[in-house]
């Protein structure tokens, strides 16, 4: 489970921000504790703000850290593909990246630090005891394990400037270092367009897809299986249309796969949903079904996945994508203990003020932009140092304007932008 997360000089973050997961209201069936640890970590978290206040951002520099894990031993040459702030010393100056999270009971913090050319410095440290152990430090290409690690010499031979040292260790498999690896790598986003280079997770597109295709078990249709079940996709599918009764796979494709010539030419397997009308099926594609339910199939497999997996899930946007009420049950699903067993978290961006009525108080964020164009992150419970009431209506509060981080729009000036004449009284 992430803690925390830091990040300074990404996108339209300069200064260093701070994202905290560490729950404020511990008696709450929401916060989960670890027996090494004092704090209870939350399941969800929102962050809330005008357009163009950074929102995205916050949640790119978390996929980005998770990304350049995945693809920095193998994809990582000659650069490193960042995105620095533009403005000002930004695209001089390097970008760093820290976390803290908890691995199989175990706390772990990791740090890097990156320019264009290469990594700067990096970083992994462990908290068996509650008292650090440095695993590595790195600065450059300089590097120092610490004494007994087994992968120590394999993972220095892999490594190159541009290479992180939590790559190299884990894709061999280090069993001291890689775990915290594939937990970073096991972050997955929703609804996130990178500025350069692909997209963040690419992999993640066909997931729900795959749930309706592979052979699964359906004898325990639970949340906390390994791959998740069919029988659960299809009743979470139900939230968006309960005049779904089935999917399936397209019928004609289905007849082509069986050729020698489909299965060379690698065909796509595609699937159809099943609606009964007067007791007779009907077959639609999923372009024809609506926009909700298309944007709620396709994150069927990153949800099912996460929660299955314990691993965190990014959702830039959700409002754009999902009916509130489905946005609801999303949120639902990561705080209740019953559906989330393994303590996935779920972290979203949103202007929707109606799911704040779902969310504790330590549970938003807010971002404003700063007259030097970066972005501050701050919590919604710490606002200008005055800690908000539990009982307190947080959309009424926040449309009033009482913690900012709402459009700043006067009527007057859109006359004026529309090149009206305003009325003097």
């Amino acid at each position: 489970m992430l803690l925390r997360f830091e990040v300074s000089n990404h996108r339209s973050i300069l200064d260093p921000v701070e994202l905290s997961m560490i729950a404020l209201d511990e008696d709450r069936a929401a916060a989960r504790g670890f027996e090494r640890l004092s704090e209870r970590v939350l399941t969800v978290a929102g962050v809330y703000g005008p357009n163009a206040s950074g929102k995205s951002s916050v949640l790119s520099a978390i996929a980005w850290l998770a990304d350049a894990v995945r693809h920095s031993l193998r994809s990582w040459d000659t650069f490193v593909p960042r995105s620095p702030h533009y403005f000002g010393d930004g695209c001089e100056s390097s970008s760093t990246f820290d976390t803290d999270l908890v691995v199989e009971g175990v706390r772990y913090g990791y740090r890097v630090e990156v320019d264009d050319s290469g990594v700067l410095y990096e970083s992994l440290c462990s908290y068996p005891e509650r008292r650090q152990r440095t695993l590595f430090e790195r600065e450059g290409n300089e590097i120092h394990f610490r004494r007994g690690l087994t992968g120590a010499g394999a993972t220095q031979e892999l490594l190159t400037p541009t290479t992180l040292a939590l790559s190299a260790a884990t894709r061999l498999r280090d069993p001291a270092i890689g775990i915290v690896g594939r937990a970073i790598m096991g972050i997955g986003a929703f609804g996130l367009k990178e500025r350069r280079g692909p997209p963040f997770f690419p992999y993640l597109r066909d997931s729900s897809r795959r749930l309706f295709l592979e052979e699964r078990s359906l004898h325990d249709a639970s949340l906390s299986d390994v791959p998740p079940s069919r029988d659960v996709a299809l009743e979470l599918l139900r939230f968006a249309d309960p005049a779904i009764d089935d999917v399936v796979e397209s019928m004609d494709v289905e007849e082509l796969l069986d050729s020698e010539e489909s299965n060379r030419a690698g065909r796509r397997r595609e699937l159809q949903f099943v609606h009964m009308a007067d007791g007779e099926p009907v077959r639609f594609e999923l372009n024809d079904e609506s926009a909700g339910t298309q944007n709620w199939f396709r994150l069927l497999g990153p949800t099912l996945g996460a929660l299955s997996r314990g691993h965190v899930l990014l959702f830039d946007e959700i409002d754009a994508s999902l009916h509130p009420r489905l946005s609801a049950r999303l949120m639902e699903l990561f705080q209740d203990p019953d559906t989330n067993p393994r303590g996935a978290q779920l972290i979203f961006t949103s202007h929707d003020t109606s799911l704040l009525g779902f969310l504790n108080r330590d549970e938003v964020w807010l971002t404003e932009k700063e007259s030097d164009g970066g972005t501050r992150l701050k919590a919604l419970a710490e606002f200008s140092g005055e800690r908000v009431r539990r009982s307190l209506n947080l959309e009424r509060a926040y449309l009033q304007g009482r913690f900012g981080a709402i459009p700043d729009v006067d009527q007057a000036d859109v006359r004026s932008a529309l090149g009206l004449a305003t009325a003097i009284s």
